[in-house]
């Protein structure tokens, strides 16, 4: 059935569509257009695969453009500087120097034979405790967690699709607020043949917002009473926190708000804190719900938590599921079959977890002072060019909005744009893949080396790259509007507050003439941070 209606939706695929239409469209439609990557109309259906495997293939293919040209042209300083950089794929990559020391260390290199036999399915025993004692501690937990409600899973995705098969039957769905990593899409789709429901946050404050693309229970109730008057059955709300791509950490107020929600309809809840430990600013303070006094359903209450990201490890598949649902946890257990962790991965993770000295006074010091380093880099940055962008102090990424360098503002254009940064040589991920309803916002990772992200004598850096793309559009837009009426350029954009930066300049009406001094200063710094006078004449050089 979603098989026909992809191949029957010919060449629309709301590649165009506005908020309204992409809401209008009945959430059948919704849920099976693929991100918008792949038009239905390119599908060809393969004679040797089953319904199951041709939507397989069009999930794999959805998301491939950009990645394969990656794989195919990466960028390296030495071998291939003018290569793609990647600011697409959501990794930390500015801890590889420390997490290559401490995983290489002797206590870690141990190999005796029940790492090397088939173990208990849901981890071993050593490790379940370990990160019992791990998400106590970390998660504030105000009684000691139990491992007995730890399972370990060859890493998150994994988590989301085993959750979903065992908490909805085909054809039923999961609520979850937009746009959100896009990625759960087909954890909870390819194998539970589950399906999305949207709660759509926009950038507009309106109502009881305080925030842009804030979450509220009038918009998850809104969702749900949608969904199930088109006859969709709910089972579970997804809650991201911190949040990917806002990186919006939820308070404890917020959290409370929504957990009682769904305990009114009885939904389960799947909480990824798999960002826990990656609030890299002292003025933001995370909330695990695990650190509540009182869940409001704790047998619908599922916390998730992995290494890939807080320990800047994505090659080493491991997540972790904690549930006092012993129903909930026996059914996974029996699909962590396929999806085990090998046995000297667990020790290792074990001896990780459990040097607190070292995670404490050691990585976390140092991650969080980069972390920062890297984001106050790359924000200063977008204020140079006058670029708004969501203002957070968790993960890996920034949430750009550029729906000014949009003339038509459709999810087509923004492809365009997508395509157009590519063609200079960066990867970033555009809003559709996040199902945002609003086109031209897009998500950078700025947790990269400096040699990738600054300008060098001998390269173009992923910065500069984006500055370039945006500096041409801008000019193709402004050439475009010379003979149109003067407009101001904070039509459509998002409420000016302290949770959204904007630089004044841009928000002056296109035909002013005059140059003013706020044009003179941005137009100072563009030069300064292009050039490479910096980088020749330091502080050392001169002494």
């Amino acid at each position: 059935q979603a098989l026909s209606e992809i191949t029957g939706m010919g060449g629309g695929g709301g590649g165009g569509a506005d908020l309204q239409e992409v809401r209008a469209r009945p959430l059948s439609k919704r849920r099976v257009d693929m991100h918008g990557f792949c038009s239905p109309s390119d599908f060809q259906r393969s004679p040797y695969l089953s319904a199951r495997g041709n939507i397989a293939s069009i999930f794999r293919g959805s998301t491939e453009e950009g990645y394969k040209a990656y794989h195919a042209d990466k960028y390296d300083e030495d071998k291939n500087p003018n290569g793609i950089i990647n600011f697409g794929t959501s990794e930390n990559k500015l801890c590889f120097d420390l997490m290559s020391k401490r995983l290489t260390q002797t206590d870690m290199n141990l190999m005796e034979p029940p790492l090397l036999q088939y173990p208990d399915w849901t981890g071993h025993m050593f490790l379940r405790e370990e990160v019992a004692r791990f998400l106590t501690y970390y998660c504030k937990a105000p009684a000691p967690l139990k491992a007995e409600n730890v399972i370990v899973l060859n890493g998150c995705g994994s988590l989301f699709s085993a959750l979903a098969t065992v908490l909805c039957d085909p054809g039923e769905a999961v609520l979850i607020a937009t746009p959100f990593y896009g990625g759960i899409t087909q954890s909870v789709f390819l194998y539970g043949n589950v399906k999305l429901v949207y709660a759509y946050l926009d950038s507009k404050i309106t109502g009881t917002s305080t925030r842009p693309f804030q979450l509220t229970v009038e918009k998850l109730e809104k969702a749900l009473q949608d969904a199930r008057a088109e006859g969709v059955t709910v089972r579970a709300l997804i809650l991201l926190n911190p949040q990917n791509p806002l990186g919006d950490i939820y308070s404890l107020s917020e959290l409370r708000d929504y957990l009682e929600f769904a305990k009114r309809h009885e939904l389960h809840v799947i909480v990824d804190e798999i960002y826990m430990l990656s609030v890299f600013d002292e003025s933001a303070t995370f909330h695990s719900v695990l650190g509540m006094d009182r869940l409001p359903d704790p047998q619908r209450t599922h916390v998730m938590w992995g290494i890939t990201k807080d320990f800047a490890v994505s090659g080493i598949r491991f997540g972790t599921l904690y549930t006092e649902n012993q129903d909930v946890a026996n059914a996974v257990a029996s699909l962590c079959y396929f999806h085990g962790v090998c046995g000297p991965v667990q020790h290792k993770v074990a001896q990780l977890l459990r040097d607190r000295d070292w995670i404490n006074q050691v990585y976390l010091r140092a991650n969080h002072a980069r972390l920062k380093a890297a984001h106050t880099y790359v924000t200063d940055e977008l204020k140079t060019l006058g670029v708004p962008f969501l203002n957070r102090n968790a993960g890996f990424f920034v949430w750009i909005d550029f729906r000014k360098y949009l003339k038509t503002g459709t999810f087509e254009e923004e492809m365009l744009l997508w395509k157009r940064f590519l063609d200079n040589k960066v990867l970033l991920s555009c809003g559709k893949a996040f199902e945002c309803s609003e086109p031209g916002w897009f998500r950078i990772i700025f947790a990269d080396k400096t040699h990738r992200l600054h300008v060098s004598p001998y390269t173009t850096a992923g910065m500069q790259r984006i500055r370039k793309v945006l500096q041409e559009r801008e000019q193709e837009i402004l050439a475009e509007e010379k003979e149109q009426p003067c407009q101001s350029e904070q039509d459509g954009k998002a409420d000016s507050t302290d949770e959204v930066i904007f630089v004044s300049r841009h928000q002056e009406p296109t035909c002013a003439s005059s140059s003013n001094l706020g044009d003179l200063i941005g137009l100072l710094q563009q030069q300064m941070r292009s050039s490479d006078w910096l980088q020749k004449n330091t502080a050392e050089q001169f002494a």
